[in-house]
């Protein structure tokens, strides 16, 4: 079971390396990514871009450019739809987004006859391990769901429950998030989350345990259970699931963890063929890296599933 990033790095070695598809490949954090993804043995890349300043970039970074296949494309949008064909085509198993605007990057995702729709709902999940917190975090959604409705909300914790399972963590614990831990009518919030519980216990939710409404402090620190006389529940600080109610909690506590915390993460995009990478530039290349190696665990599970 993984508990550190670490642990995932070791079990992509364990696995046959993966091939990734990047979009619009000149950039000089996703290009310093692949590069140690691929010195580490986590992946390797197919890079779709302007070949010019892919290999200007590339001789910077003293990457081994006739390592990798380089697609010639001048046009990013033109640069998406070729990436992310060969995912659909099978020549690579996973596709990240470079130097391109992220509503491109997904509509490439979206189209209808290259790209990676599977009818399921999409959603994003990041993964976290932060220092002081014995198990891996896994926060869903803050980047790309907005307001969830309830069945939104069903499909967002199948899609991070198949995350953890090709993480080694079986039966995950979901914590669907609220500022209290009790049901209130006025807070559909928690109405919400009560109900997601009540459909985990009659089956229609499976491979997991959800127990909400939850506060934040509940679900990730086991002295609050403790402190709240809150011992009886499912889970005491020991969530893996973090299930935000909407976007904005969702984004300020990824901003709040990243900022404040020591920490390291890596992020994609599920519901899709294949798991697509879609992180911030503002990421460093190791966040890169890890969402390299966290995509290569799932497109195994999600070869195994076949």
């Amino acid at each position: 079971m993984s508990k550190h990033f670490d642990d995932i790095i070791a079990q992509v070695k364990s696995i046959p390396m993966k091939k990734l598809a990047v979009a619009a490949a000149e950039d000089e954090n996703v290009l310093e990514a692949v590069r140690k993804a691929r010195r580490e043995g986590i992946a390797n890349a197919i890079l779709v871009g302007d070949a010019d300043k892919i290999t200007e970039i590339g001789k910077k970074l003293d990457m081994e450019l006739d390592k990798y296949e380089i697609v010639d494309i001048k046009d990013p949008i033109e640069a998406a739809h070729q990436a992310v064909k060969l995912v659909h085509d099978g020549e690579a198993e996973m596709y990240m987004k470079g130097l391109l605007q992220t509503k491109d990057f997904l509509k490439s995702i979206l189209d209808k006859e290259v790209g990676l729709r599977t009818g399921k709902t999409l959603s994003h999940v990041c993964v976290f391990e932060i220092k002081g917190i014995k198990q891996l975090l896994f926060l869903t959604d803050v980047a790309f769901m907005t307001y969830p409705t309830l069945e939104e909300k069903v499909s967002i914790i199948e899609n991070t429950v198949d995350v953890c399972e090709a993480c080694g963590i079986m039966n995950p614990k979901v914590a669907p998030l609220a500022a209290v831990e009790v049901v209130n009518p006025k807070m559909p919030v928690t109405v919400e989350a009560a109900e997601l519980t009540k459909m985990n216990e009659e089956g229609k939710i499976k491979n997991c345990i959800v127990d909400g409404p939850l506060s934040a402090d509940l679900a990730i620190f086991p002295e609050a259970a403790i402190h709240k006389g809150a011992t009886d529940r499912k889970i005491q600080g020991d969530a893996d699931i973090l299930l935000f109610p909407d976007i904005h909690a969702g984004n300020i506590a990824y901003k709040f963890i990243v900022h404040t915390t020591e920490f390291k993460n890596g992020c994609i995009l599920t519901g899709t063929k294949a798991p697509a990478i879609l992180t911030s530039r503002s990421d460093s290349a190791e966040t890169k890296v890890n969402s390299i190696a966290l995509a290569s665990v799932v497109a195994e599970h999600l070869r195994k599933q076949k």
